[in-house]
């Protein structure tokens, strides 16, 4: 693993991604409370940044929406929770470190290759 720094932890806003990108790779970090989440930054359905869209939190954990056909995609597993998105984004590893955010794009937590 090879964790590079992408933000301060509080760039992050709660309801609302930021785009960071790191190497080759466009990425939107969100935060639900404490957690801090990666992921790739294109809606797998439309090919617009998913960062331009709304983090929400719901019982189930937590969401981005692609702002312009409304798919919504869970940020843990990247997995598109409605339609029109039916394949999944890229995720990847987060280590937060005091008041920086590290992330790791050599390695995805759900095995989908970034675009």
């Amino acid at each position: 693993m090879a964790f590079e720094r992408a933000c301060a932890l509080d760039e992050i806003q709660a309801d609302k991604a930021l785009a960071v990108t790191l190497g080759r790779y466009d990425l939107a970090i969100a935060r639900d409370g404490d957690e801090v989440f990666a992921i790739e930054d294109t809606c797998s359905h439309a090919e617009v940044a998913l960062s331009e869209g709304e983090v929400e939190q719901t019982d189930g954990g937590c969401q981005i929406e692609c702002w312009l056909h409304g798919s919504m995609f869970d940020l843990r597993t990247g997995k598109p929770t409605n339609f029109p998105a039916t394949e999944p984004v890229a995720t990847f590893p987060v280590d937060v470190r005091g008041t920086d955010v590290f992330v790791d794009t050599e390695t995805t937590l759900n095995g989908v290759t970034p675009a």
